[in-house]
């Protein structure tokens, strides 16, 4: 768990102009891992990307080493 948010706070780091205001939250729920992703508002448009591919880029990464225990792990980017 701790490998896919530190993969997430690394990626989102590289693509953002304001470092500081990257921050990942792990929220467990009964079915589903959801990784919150937040960035700064002027930081938005890198993260999500054209058309959502850097977003949907991040989630097939996250989905590629995500366990397989039975639960989904979800990235949500929040704006």
């Amino acid at each position: 768990m701790a490998d896919i948010k530190e993969l997430l706070h690394y990626v989102a780091t590289h693509l953002a102009d304001v470092k500081d205001e990257v921050r990942v939250e792990l929220v467990e729920e009964r079915s589903a891992d959801v990784y919150e992703l937040e960035v700064a508002e002027s930081d938005l448009g890198r993260v999500i990307g054209r058309g959502g591919k850097t977003a949907r880029a991040i989630r097939s990464l996250v989905s590629a080493i995500s366990p397989r225990d039975g639960k989904r792990t979800i990235v949500e980017i929040l704006e």
